[in-house]
């Protein structure tokens, strides 16, 4: 839950790295979220419940709205981690070819030096008083 903290913290912020795991806990748990929301309101307009079915909607809608940018911005941060631009992100729109090749980019672990982006995330974690 610390992930999806910390880049709700991160509002807004296109600059940096971001780890993979920071990415995909934040995506894990947004899709959770959305899901348990979603069936909630299934539930509820199934039951009959045609104004409380609409109010949960239209929250469930803000929420989506809320954390656009937050999900484009760790995006844009986790391909900054594989020295790519987050302009990258447009190749996604290339059919079939573009998603595979950004999934393939969201997987791949980060470069393990500072990269023009920054700091390599998992070297600022790392507490240099412990021996290995």
């Amino acid at each position: 839950m610390n992930y999806f903290l910390q880049v709700l913290q991160n509002y807004a912020t296109f600059s940096g790295r971001a780890r993979r795991s920071e990415y995909w806990y934040f995506q894990l748990y947004n899709f959770i979220i959305s899901v348990i929301v979603a069936l909630f309101a299934l539930a509820v307009g199934f039951s009959g419940g045609g104004v409380i079915f609409i109010v949960i909607y239209l929250i469930y809608l803000i929420y989506q709205l809320a954390i656009l940018i937050p999900t484009l911005a760790v995006l844009v941060r986790r391909l900054h981690d594989v020295g790519k631009s987050g302009w990258f992100f447009f190749v996604s729109f290339i059919p079939f070819v573009g998603v595979i090749w950004l999934i393939v980019l969201l997987v791949t672990e980060g470069e393990p030096f500072e990269n023009k982006y920054g700091l390599n995330p998992k070297a600022v974690d790392v507490d240099p008083e412990l021996e290995y």
